[in-house]
């Protein structure tokens, strides 16, 4: 990790290099994630269970998918009862918020007899991916089940790779059930998606996809959008602080490495307007390395996508970072409220020095799935909007479609589209207007 000058011509090359890790560029495995699919739409079980022996080395048969109570109790008493209630907590404070995010269905009307109007109808089935492996997260199993609960989804599965004993992990189990899903099945990888995207004889075919997982489980989402809806394409964690010379360089430094820990892929950025500060905060990140257990992975992530910017105005730092558009944003300044009125692209938002990016991702309760890669532009963060979809209401009257009808059918006609008019003209044949 360097101090190097904010300009254009950098800002443009840090993008670039930011961008070349969406796991849409990684061509290569594409051929193996779409022969995965195709198993898994024809055989169904059979395809399933012959990749998780396959990449989990697990043989288990289709009753053995679906985790039981009894694999549910077990899970609870492997965890300590602090860590179970402080998950409770966490689930509390996420559905207080994602309950500000519902949406009621609206009619309209008026005098001449039209009504329009919108119908929110939350989606039938959803599935939540939790990943397996050497990091198990049931801060993001809560993140995805309870806004579907909220939402009003009716029926809530989960799927996670199973261990090497042919069980999941038991804090994703407890999470997955503080959080109200319905079913578990013991399944990974695009074999997983493939099952909740198509459905076989054991797994419900889904209408909406959501969870993190590796390239394989990228790119097979993206490959079975359009036969379920999904949450996104997700890319390596990113933070992104802004800073000027008020803030402690040791919190900017650990919050930076906070993210660095994730993924040799992962980014972390300041902006500043402060040499002495990015000078303090590469001290202090040089010190933290000597003691964090992930230091290898950090170290990997710095030098490849760790940047220092330094900018000469405040204003510099708001539109690199509108370009940037990072996961995260902390805004670390004097009146760190004033600077968010410039922000326009950004995942979440965190402001103040005791809003640190943790605080989002286990506790506050905003959704912590977020946009990644730059797709902050124009996308959102996982939230109750993810498992709704609307329907437009149309009625009218005859008085209504009668002032109106002309018009619709001279439309119709200039685009060609003569049955179009023709299915407005007959409703009034034989009339002068």
């Amino acid at each position: 990790m360097k101090i190097v000058k904010l300009t254009e011509a950098t800002r443009a090359e840090a993008l670039a290099k930011l961008i070349g890790r969406n796991p849409s560029a990684y061509e290569e495995y594409e051929k193996t994630v779409r022969a995965i699919l195709e198993d898994v739409r024809r055989e169904g079980d059979s395809a399933v269970l012959r990749y998780t022996e396959k990449f989990d080395g697990v043989h288990m048969t289709a009753d053995a998918m679906r985790v039981t109570e009894e694999e549910i109790r077990d899970a609870y008493a492997q965890l300590d009862d602090s860590l179970i209630e402080v998950m409770k907590r966490a689930a509390d404070n996420i559905r207080v918020y994602h309950e500000k995010q519902k949406r009621t269905s609206w009619i309209t009307t008026r005098e001449d007899g039209a009504i329009l109007g919108q119908k929110i109808t939350p989606v039938a089935v959803s599935g939540c991916y939790v990943p397996g492996g050497r990091a198990v997260y049931p801060s993001s199993v809560l993140m995805n089940i309870v806004p579907a609960k909220v939402a009003g989804v009716g029926r809530i599965i989960m799927m996670t790779p199973p261990g090497k004993d042919g069980h999941a992990a038991a804090a994703a189990v407890v999470a997955a059930d503080i959080a109200g899903a319905d079913e578990i099945y013991k399944a990974g990888g695009a074999q997983a998606i493939a099952a909740m995207a198509y459905g076989t004889e054991t797994i419900p075919q889904v209408d909406m996809i959501t969870g993190p997982g590796n390239i394989f489980v990228a790119l097979a989402k993206k490959a079975c959008f359009g036969v379920t809806g999904i949450d996104s394409v997700a890319g390596p964690s990113e933070i992104l602080v802004i800073a000027d010379s008020t803030a402690d360089p040791r919190y900017v430094a650990a919050d930076l490495l906070s993210q660095a820990e994730h993924d040799p892929m992962a980014s972390a950025i300041l902006l500043t307007t402060d040499e002495k500060l990015a000078q303090a905060v590469l001290q202090e990140i040089e010190e933290f390395l000597t003691v964090l257990s992930r230091k290898d992975i950090i170290r990997r992530s710095l030098d490849d996508y760790g940047y220092i910017f330094l900018g000469d105005t405040l204003q510099d730092l708001i539109d690199a970072a509108n370009t940037i558009a990072s996961e995260h944003l902390e805004i670390l300044t004097e009146d760190p409220w004033k600077v968010m009125t410039g922000i326009r692209n950004a995942g979440a938002i965190f402001l103040g020095s005791y809003s640190s990016e943790p605080l989002g991702d286990y506790f506050a309760g905003p959704n912590h799935i977020l946009p990644t890669n730059g797709t902050a532009r124009f996308f959102s963060p996982l939230g109750v909007d993810t498992f709704t979809k609307k329907s437009s209401i149309i009625s009218y009257s005859r008085e209504a479609l009668k002032s109106v009808h002309k018009d619709i059918e001279l439309f119709a006609e200039a685009e060609g589209l003569t049955a179009h008019a023709n299915s407005i003209r007959v409703r009034f044949e034989g009339e002068e207007d």
